[in-house]
């Protein structure tokens, strides 16, 4: 699907910088590329070139390539001019495309244009604003292997696994011998079985990939000065917070994030829990409880030697429902050895380190990680959905195998989920939300 309009836009991230792009899509390169640098670049061959204004007046000096139809990122004609970064040359650039015919390029249009044109499935097109937007090694590895095919490779073999036991089933009804019927019953059971583990172990590296992705975000709660923000410091490896032994210094929610393994936990100090006159005081802790409702994981605070104090268990009790806690007690280099610990909570020093990499550890099982060595996929919230959707109709299809109208059918909504990862069959709104939360010349 070629488009009738050019796009034009710049493709590095705003401000100044050594190299600036400015990128052009569509049937109206070669023209543009006549009147901007006096010529058509041989294709895939840097070239240097003066950059022309629509008035003649050269604006830039810098390299210029051009990328043929078919054989581009978006399977158009492309040209890429690669000139100074600084913002104003850029623009005088950018409107020299747009004075010989291009327009304003939208949010991920460039990538979209890939998509509608057979270069990218959605799942490598999303993968490039993951890549992009990648927090740490670990997630650019995984994003890579999502651009690289890795993921769709491995919907396709569960889709063409359902189209294979789909045809079976409607031979079925369509020759409804008893003894076709006996043999493909038991055929169907081992292969929706074999269907069910792979899509089972699909799911499980994609919510790996989610945590890569998104990360999680914990909220560290407990009464003042319990060393939430001391913890902050120790985990950020620099002094983040203001660390004092007044109650009450903390009176704003302070962010930082930290990498553990690959998994980015967006950490939240807030303000210490009790009863205040201090108005300011007062809307910090309001903003405490918004962090709380929030939040994917609390930490829970106490200090020891005081251990588990009745008005910290008060606090545990008033926590969201359903919202995971870790319960910490710090200061354990103030405490006697034999300090009475209930067995699920764990003790550290946030001064002296002690117990850090423990925290660390648990950090990272309360949130779902399993360093098993396989290879996660940068998964977003749709696929999670998509594939949930898809154990809903494989669970369904087992329930009704004695059936064979009704078991083709739950196979086919099974399958339609799966696709629509892919982009096989996907509403354009859907589209439209996508890219839009690309960046501009993406």
């Amino acid at each position: 699907m070629m488009s009738s309009d050019t796009i034009a836009a710049i493709a590095t991230a705003p401000g100044r910088g050594g190299i600036g792009v400015v990128r052009v899509s569509g049937p109206a390169v070669q023209t543009i590329a006549n009147a901007l640098v006096r010529g058509v670049p041989e294709p895939r061959v840097a070239t240097r070139r003066v950059f022309y204004a629509a008035d003649g007046a050269a604006v830039d000096d810098g390299l210029c390539l051009f990328f043929s139809a078919p054989h581009s990122y978006t399977g158009e004609d492309v040209l890429e001019l690669q000139g100074h970064g600084g913002p104003a040359v850029l623009h005088a650039v950018l409107q020299a495309c747009l004075s010989a015919g291009a327009r304003i390029a939208e949010p991920g249009e460039f990538t979209r244009r890939a998509f509608l044109n057979g270069k990218l499935d959605l799942l490598q097109a999303e993968s490039v604003a993951d890549l992009i937007e990648a927090g740490s090694a670990q997630a650019v590895r995984s994003a890579m292997r999502s651009l690289s095919g890795e993921f769709s490779a491995a919907v396709h073999v569960l889709v063409e696994q359902l189209i294979t036991l789909r045809a079976l089933t409607e031979a079925t009804l369509d020759f409804p011998e008893e003894e076709i019927d006996a043999v493909h019953r038991e055929d169907a059971q081992q292969r929706l079985d074999a269907l069910r583990a792979a899509l089972d172990a699909l799911l499980q590296r994609s919510q790996q990939g989610q945590l890569l992705r998104d990360g999680i975000h914990v909220v560290l709660v407990g009464l003042p000065n319990v060393g939430k923000s001391s913890l902050l410091n120790r985990l950020a490896g620099d002094a983040r917070a203001i660390v004092s032994p007044i109650a009450g210094t903390t009176r704003d929610a302070i962010r930082e994030t930290i990498i553990i393994e690959g998994v980015s936990f967006h950490m939240i100090d807030t303000a210490g829990l009790r009863d205040s006159q201090d108005e300011i005081e007062r809307m910090g802790m309001a903003r405490t409880h918004d962090e709380i409702q929030r939040a994917d994981l609390i930490v829970l605070l106490s200090e020891a030697p005081l251990g588990l104090t009745p008005e910290t268990e008060q606090l545990l009790s008033s926590f969201p429902t359903g919202v995971r806690c870790l319960r910490v007690c710090n200061k354990i280099d103030l405490a006697p050895a034999d300090l009475p610990l209930p067995a699920d909570v764990l003790p550290l020093s946030a001064k002296t380190g002690v117990g850090i990499e423990r925290l660390r550890q648990r950090l990272l099982s309360e949130a779902g990680w399993q360093n098993t060595g396989e290879t996660a996929f940068l998964a977003r919230e749709r696929h999670l959905l998509a594939l949930h959707t898809a154990v809903q109709h494989l669970d369904a299809a087992a329930q009704v195998l004695a059936h064979w109208e009704f078991f083709a059918e739950e196979l086919r909504l099974a399958q339609l989920a799966l696709s629509s990862m892919t982009g096989e069959f996907s509403a354009d709104d859907l589209l439209g939300e996508i890219f839009s939360r690309f960046c501009i010349g993406k």
